[in-house]
């Protein structure tokens, strides 16, 4: 089922030891499965606390004039399910996920809130093995490249609000999604258009009705505001984010 946990070590560029990898890598579908072994739920609740941390102190420190407010949109942008999930797609974290014959047929690897546990308890897995420096370095080479998009990603932490407080400003008209599914269910991929005024703005895929209709908003927001170059954390315009 894994690939080697030495290729995965490479492309998160830590040292972790063998168990406590294991354990970081051990969904609860897989550990019911196995007699309630130890599940990575606690190194998840470490890593979240280490994360917060980490990219609240850079945002604090990078953007000195900042108020409060902003500094938390960014903030919640950067850690959101929706970014970790990216970056754990981006690194291939899915193959090496510990799941449950349910979550395997359900493409659970593919999950953004698996992925996103699992990205946090690796970063708490890195602390335990390590100490502090080391795991919030990892949370910087990680998260690092988004912060520097931060305004934008700041804006779209629910693209759908934001395309609607727009779309409300500029007195466009009612929005409305179309969507639709395809594929089988265990792989269901759905497409929405976002029409604004009976206009079409932006196109969007995803693993889920809500997924797709967010991508679809933030293709409408970019349209909108001319900024084509921000798109949702890990995730490329219009597309759903590659495995």
């Amino acid at each position: 089922m894994m690939s080697s946990t030495e290729e995965l070590l490479k492309r998160l560029g830590v040292s972790i030891d063998a168990g406590t990898l294991r354990l970081a890598l051990t969904h609860r579908s897989y550990a019911y499965e196995n007699g309630g072994i130890p599940t990575n739920e606690r190194l998840e609740f470490l890593g979240d606390s280490i994360l917060g941390f980490s990219v609240t102190d850079a945002l604090y420190r990078d953007n000195p004039d900042l108020p409060e407010g902003d500094l938390a949109k960014r903030r919640s942008a950067v850690v959101s399910t929706r970014a970790l999930a990216g970056i754990g797609r981006s690194l291939g974290i899915g193959d090496y996920i510990y799941l449950g014959q349910g979550e395997k047929i359900t493409e659970g690897k593919n999950k953004a809130s698996i992925l996103a546990d699992t990205m946090e308890a690796l970063i708490g897995a890195t602390y335990v093995s390590n100490d502090i420096e080391t795991a919030r370095q990892l949370v910087m080479r990680l998260i690092g490249p988004l912060l520097k998009d931060a305004a934008a990603l700041g804006a779209g932490t629910d693209w759908k609000t934001s395309i609607q407080e727009l779309a409300a400003s500029r007195q466009l008209g009612t929005i409305h999604y179309a969507v639709e599914g395809s594929g089988p269910d265990h792989a269901r991929v759905f497409s929405a258009a976002l029409h604004i005024g009976g206009k079409a703005y932006g196109k969007g895929t995803g693993h889920s009705k809500k997924e797709a209709e967010q991508v679809a908003a933030a293709d409408a927001w970019r349209t909108l505001t001319g900024d084509a170059g921000s798109a949702p954390a890990g995730k490329p315009a219009g597309s759903v984010a590659a495995k």
